[in-house]
């Protein structure tokens, strides 16, 4: 949808663009890769090149390295990064997680939420454009191979358009088992996150039924990525990523986007063959369309800020290199916000962005307090199920108990146990008399706690039992202990 010119308005610094410009909002009420009809339209985006191609092309080279490399890479004998929801198990950056630390899980998503606002807020969809996995592997490999084997847009649009050949079967042949062995190399990858590489290894170096479950997972992940990148394309940013919705609501008029200059670029205007200059009473925008061509997502930028733009920069460097060759600033597409087109001046810690910083601090701050704190043993006391107590012929109470032990360390871990409240109770072990938690695993136990009647506070006597690791405490846990009611005394 094309700018209307309201001929009475001025082009002066500060003016707005609904009032400087009628335009039609329709384009609002429907996605660009969707007719009136409700059919796909393809996108054939036009191959980019430019400053922020190239820079892209640098910082998505060092994250597909590290998404490749991440399985192999070990830190104190663990894996970097393993999220293994099958075993309940979660390393990061060498540290293990355990179902017992999900509050730990808790607080890590609503920081990472905290930060994607924030983020949002202030630089937009910034990591659409240059972090997303999506956008690298669709605009840096998998998009890279059609242009190589199929041309620039122009030509697979004519191509498209012809009649089955043998050498277009040829390449499309060629270009989709390239994507069927990308494809499996990712969901290859991918499934050394969630299992480890190790595991990865055995089910491929062994017959598919004997790890039938691995199987059939790496055959869905490999369907998965390629029907994304070979088929859905640009849609899973417009209709399943929830993070384009979410643009509409986090957005500010101060939050920096890929923006269309549109006071110096309006009123727009062709530039003929003949004409050495745009003239004065035509804007710097000469309606090439270049931006337009060049969108992997086929918008428009000029018609504003829209739900499929992903910031990728491609319309900047086509509007820049444009603007080179008439001889005009670069710079009519840039990243911007509203307010600093309009006003002229760019703000980004606003009121807003300051409470969502506080906001982040406080959740690292109590992050950092609880992962620096976390005990390599974490220990769980709890009375055995079904049992009330006992009393001994030489008048002891006893209860049994059930203690589980988790070993977060690389290292066999020997403990012993000692009631250190209140005074007069003991415990024994029952089976083994002694206990050693092995390496990154889990050890349960029963315990017998025994007391005199007499150090009984109630029906229910809290007792604390003492961890000790090589003759020292490291953790102190408490349980419920369990005796008769004492008898009330009538006083006469």
């Amino acid at each position: 949808m094309e700018y209307q010119v309201d001929k009475n308005a001025g082009k002066e610094k500060g003016t707005s663009v609904n009032s400087l410009y009628l335009y039609d909002e329709e384009f609002r009420n429907a996605i660009s890769t969707v007719d009136a009809s409700g059919k796909r339209v393809w996108v054939y985006a036009k191959k980019p090149s430019g400053a922020y191609h190239h820079k892209r092309s640098i910082v998505s080279t060092v994250l597909l390295a590290i998404f490749f490399a991440g399985p192999f890479i070990t830190l104190h004998g663990k894996p970097l990064m393993l999220f293994n929801f099958f075993e309940r198990k979660f390393i990061v950056f060498g540290q293990i997680f355990w179902p017992q630390d999900f509050f730990l899980l808790a607080i890590t998503l609503i920081t990472f939420f905290v930060f994607v606002i924030l983020f949002t807020v202030a630089f937009g969809r910034l990591w659409c454009g240059w972090a997303c996995p999506q956008t690298l592997f669709m605009e840096m490999v998998f998009r890279k191979i059609e242009y190589w084997l199929e041309g620039d847009a122009n030509q697979q649009r004519r191509e498209a358009k012809l009649p089955i050949t043998s050498q277009r079967i040829i390449r499309k042949v060629t270009k989709h088992t390239m994507f069927i062995l990308i494809s499996l190399l990712i969901s290859h990858v991918a499934m050394s996150y969630l299992i480890g590489i190790e595991q990865v290894k055995v089910i491929i170096s062994q017959p598919p039924n004997r790890h039938m479950a691995g199987f059939i997972g790496l055959v869905i992940f490999t369907g998965l990525f390629y029907g994304v990148f070979s088929w859905f394309r640009e849609q899973a940013c417009t209709v399943v990523c929830p993070y384009g919705r979410l643009q509409s609501v986090l957005l500010v008029k101060n939050s920096i986007v890929v923006a269309y200059d549109w006071l110096r670029g309006e009123p727009r205007g062709r530039l003929q063959k003949t004409q050495l200059a745009v003239t004065e009473k035509q804007g710097d925008c000469i309606d090439c369309k270049m931006c337009v061509h060049v969108c992997p997502t086929g918008i428009d930028i000029r018609n504003g800020t829209q739900l499929e733009c992903v910031n990728c920069t491609a319309c900047i460097d086509a509007c820049d290199d444009i603007m080179t060759k008439i001889d005009k600033p670069k710079g009519l597409i840039r990243y911007s916000s509203y307010n600093a087109i309009q006003e002229g001046r760019q703000k980004i810690v606003t009121p807003r962005v300051l409470g969502y910083s506080f906001v982040l601090i406080g959740l690292l701050a109590l992050l950092s307090y609880f992962i620096f704190t976390r005990a390599d043993i974490e220990t769980t006391i709890l009375k055995v199920p079904g049992t009330l107590y006992t009393k001994t012929d030489d008048g002891l109470i006893t209860n049994i108990y059930s203690i589980e032990f988790v070993n977060k360390t690389l290292e066999r871990v020997p403990l012993e146990l000692a009631v250190e409240s209140p005074e007069g109770a003991a415990l024994s072990y029952i089976g083994q008399g002694t206990i050693e938690v092995p390496i990154e695993s889990l050890l349960k136990r029963m315990i017998m706690v025994k007391m005199p009647e007499t150090s009984l506070t109630g029906l229910k006597t809290t007792i604390v039992v003492g961890v000790y690791q090589n003759g020292q405490k490291i953790q102190s846990v408490k349980a419920k202990f369990v005796g008769p009611i004492k008898p009330k005394k009538i006083q006469l």
